[in-house]
């Protein structure tokens, strides 16, 4: 009988002999030798316990089984945020952003090619820097967190200096990315506290904090708890008395009726463009907004522009190429901007359909429809009993923090749960809270019906 491991035509590494052959070429005695850089105590140090092999109908029957345990909308109704949100997509973005020519072409290395994707890309920098009050936006990069990461790196770049302010009210996952960017760097991460009423950064703490090694602030605007940083242009005018730069996080669909960024000071913009058209994911790919206010900063952001010109033969015609690379280690090598090596084009051209489809005035009506479903649901929970809804007292749009009196945050969160209503994702005891805690998210997706729902498996979670 013949060895199944004698050959395969897609899995090479099947092949003992193939093996044996390329482990010569490069110079190595075995496989294992290629993985050394990695710690001997960080390796799993067995065969992985991997059933043998079946039936493709019966593997196709367990994977089904095991996915149906998964909890999605719309057999859940889900009030969970945090930087994945759930909002309605036309169909006519899906339409749009899936068509073949787009499809095939979304990341062109080459400056001048596909017309069409490039055009697109253009309109997608358009409509952010028109969005955000800023003069430069790239396209793109892959998510919030990312874009957090690369722009402290930035800052602490065309600074020169070493040390980072994050708002003590920031998402702890897109500060974990950010100690990750910096850390390289030599860049020391400190946090500024934020009020406990209103949940607001604080003005004062930022004032003791800033000197002359700060690079730059970075703030969340709806903040992790959703409430609104209004005094915006009061932390940037403190940012700038040190020289250093501000750099603002957003959630878009906030600036439908949220002053934008670039009208309170902010130096460099990023934030999530997921929820302009794209699915949850269940995480991702995402949209990762970058966007400066002085274009002078452009040539340092990790990215790429896209430009409109036209033929010196024919002045009447537009013709649209990328006019910066500055990320790209194919252009730069270890001179790069950053060392992402791919970007989400697709993304920026879904985000570009969704904002053309809404128009200036949809948007705007959804940003009220938003405002009004949260804070009617904000209302409602503040009658459940144990509950204290909202618990700051500052402005919020889409997200609240919903505090409970005598009852641990991820059990409220598994009773929910399995009540088919997901919300109220547990608060890290790091925000010092006091009190247990969850986050709700509530957006134009959801009904009276819903956060009626919401309420009553929360009375039950809590009871």
């Amino acid at each position: 009988m013949k060895d199944h491991r004698a050959s395969h035509p897609l899995l090479p590494n099947l092949d003992e002999e193939l093996v044996r052959v390329m482990l010569e070429k490069i110079g190595a005695e075995k496989v294992d030798d290629l993985f050394s850089d990695i710690p001997p105590k960080l390796r799993l140090g067995r065969k992985l316990r991997i059933p043998e092999q079946s039936p493709e109908y019966t593997v196709r029957r367990e994977l089904l089984a095991t996915l149906s345990s998964n909890k999605t909308p719309p057999s859940s109704v889900c009030f969970l945020g945090g930087g994945v949100w759930p909002h309605y997509i036309p169909a006519a973005v899906d339409s749009i952003a899936s068509r073949q020519e787009f499809y095939t072409s979304y990341t062109p290395y080459q400056p001048e090619v596909s017309q069409g994707m490039l055009q697109a890309l253009f309109e997608y920098q358009s409509l952010m820097c028109d969005l955000l009050g800023m003069e430069a936006c790239n396209s793109s990069l892959y998510d919030w967190a990312s874009a957090a990461g690369e722009a402290v790196r930035m800052a602490g770049r065309v600074t020169g200096r070493k040390k980072a302010l994050v708002g003590g009210n920031v998402g702890p996952g897109r500060r974990a990315v950010i100690e990750t960017y910096t850390e390289p760097m030599g860049m020391e991460v400190e946090s500024v506290s934020f009020d406990a009423s209103s949940g607001r950064i604080s003005l004062e703490d930022l004032r003791r904090k800033l000197n002359d090694d700060v690079a730059c602030m970075y703030l969340e605007n709806p903040n992790y708890f959703g409430v609104i940083e209004e005094s915006g242009a009061e932390l940037a005018a403190e940012a700038h008395k040190s020289r250093a730069l501000l750099v603002a996080g957003v959630d878009p669909i906030s600036l439908s009726l949220v002053k934008e960024p670039g009208a309170y000071g902010a130096d460099v913009v990023v934030g999530e463009g997921q929820p302009l058209g794209i699915p949850m994911n269940y995480g991702g790919p995402h949209l990762g907004i970058f966007a400066v206010k002085d274009l002078k900063l452009a040539r340092s952001m990790p990215g790429r522009l896209i430009g409109m010109t036209s033929p010196i033969s024919d002045p009447g015609r537009s013709a649209f190429t990328m006019v910066l690379q500055s990320r790209e280690q194919h252009i730069r090598r270890e001179n790069a901007m950053s060392n992402v090596c791919t970007n989400q084009s697709l993304m920026a051209l879904t985000a570009a359909a969704y904002l053309s489809t809404l128009g200036r005035e949809g948007f705007k009506k959804l940003g009220e429809s938003v405002i009004a479903n949260s804070h009617f649901a904000a209302r409602r929970l503040s009658r459940v009993k144990g509950a204290r809804s909202p618990h700051f007292q500052g402005s919020f749009f889409k997200e609240f923090v919903v505090s409970y009196r005598d009852a641990k945050a991820r059990s409220v969160f598994r009773r929910m749960s399995a009540r088919g209503v997901l919300a109220g994702y547990p608060l890290e005891r790091a925000f010092g809270l006091g009190p247990e805690a969850g986050l709700f998210c509530v957006t134009e997706v959801h009904t009276r019906d819903d956060i009626e729902r919401l309420a009553v498996a929360l009375e039950g979670a809590l009871a």
